[in-house]
């Protein structure tokens, strides 16, 4: 989508420090997100520049090299000493960048639903992949894979500029710890855009028999697309995730096998989107290979539509599947069973899985100047 330039009156933005001139670092910030550029257009347009700010300091005491928006775009400084790093957390060192923190740490999902798709969607992962975490359901995939001791195997990111480590999940979603790097959220969506990204993992609201997703239009009301289109445009592959159905569903977990103790109320795959927000057949000509993962099945795109491609153990296929969507998928020949790990309790062995498989090719670059070395 293009949108024309709009005029801008005011930004609010904040940092962790400002001194006297109004130079602001982020020593304290879980994201750097797009304070810079949106202090840069406001300028531009004439507008105000306010930044909300933990402290003062002296002029010309501050890092010069740690000033993320210099004092010549500020117009007000507001401080507020209680200003919390996120939403529900006041203050958290490992999304400061401040220590890293153990795996051991890191509390391992309970076996849900959420955690099936996010285990079937990590085995989707291999040696050095770089991909993207999207918010939702996706975002189970970092724990996960710190709960498989993969973390370090992988490159995970998130769009608010965060790369490596594990991106963090719920309403803290945007900051991650243990990352190798936080850059700014436009040039994350610059790399992206750039085709930089191996995986990319992405939740859905709705899927249709030609493999198109909804996740921005529902009934009357529009979310709107977020950083969506760029990812899933980019990627070389697409991993779509979420529960098959909608509102109430409620399952267990016995000897390998789900069982579904009440469904939800709203099916999510549809004979047609309420909203395109990813062309399936667009994604076809660019060549990329996409899955839609739920708790029950996985499809893939295939030439003329949906396919199947595994089905839970124990679900059954008309019953649990075809009687809660609004068409007929097709059956794949080489249709299979879900893996039983899935829904077991405790790790699954995805480090035995991942080191069986080949890894990303490194940069030339960098292994002709290993060799030199």
């Amino acid at each position: 989508m293009f949108y024309r330039p709009f005029h801008i009156d005011v930004c609010f933005l904040r940092g962790t420090t400002a001194d006297e001139d109004g130079n602001v670092t982020m020593e304290e910030e879980a994201v750097f997100g797009e304070m810079l550029s949106m202090a840069q257009a406001t300028r531009r347009c004439g507008g105000l520049v306010v930044v909300q700010v933990k402290r003062i300091a002296r002029r010309q005491t501050l890092p010069a090299n740690q000033v993320k928006i210099p004092g010549i775009l500020v117009d007000l400084v507001v401080v507020d000493e209680t200003q919390w790093q996120t939403y529900v957390t006041q203050y958290s060192p490992g999304y400061a960048g401040e220590v890293r923190v153990p795996l051991s740490a890191m509390r391992p999902l309970p076996l849900s639903p959420r955690k099936v798709i996010a285990r079937r969607a990590a085995l989707e992962l291999f040696p050095k992949a770089v991909c993207n975490l999207g918010s939702g359901i996706s975002t189970g995939i970092a724990m996960v894979a710190a709960e498989e001791g993969v973390l370090d195997d992988v490159v995970l990111t998130n769009e608010q500029g965060l790369i490596g480590g594990a991106p963090a999940m719920g309403v803290d979603a945007g900051a991650a710890t243990n990352y190798a790097a936080m850059i700014d959220q436009p040039y994350q969506f610059d790399f992206y855009d750039g085709g930089g990204l191996d995986l990319a993992f992405l939740s859905f609201a709705e899927i249709d028999a030609l493999g198109d997703v909804n996740v921005s239009r529902f009934g009357d009301r529009v979310i709107g697309f977020g950083g969506f289109i760029n990812i899933s445009q980019g990627a070389r592959k697409v991993v779509f995730s979420g529960t098959f159905t909608a509102g109430g569903l409620k399952m267990d977990f016995t000897d390998g096998r789900p069982v579904i103790r009440s469904e939800g109320r709203n099916p999510k795959l549809v004979e047609r989107v309420n909203q395109i927000s990813y062309s399936a057949g667009f994604g076809r000509e660019n060549g990329q290979e996409v899955l839609y993962v739920t708790e029950r099945a996985v499809f893939r795109r295939g030439i003329d539509g949906l396919e199947l491609i595994e089905l839970a153990p124990g679900i059954d296929l008309e019953h649990d599947v075809i009687a809660h969507m609004g068409f007929r998928p097709r059956i794949a020949d080489d249709m299979t069973m879900m893996d039983a790990r899935l829904f077991m309790a405790g790790p699954m062995g995805l480090d035995v899985d991942l080191h069986r498989r080949p890894a990303k090719a490194g940069s030339p670059r960098l292994a002709a100047l290993g060799a030199a070395s």
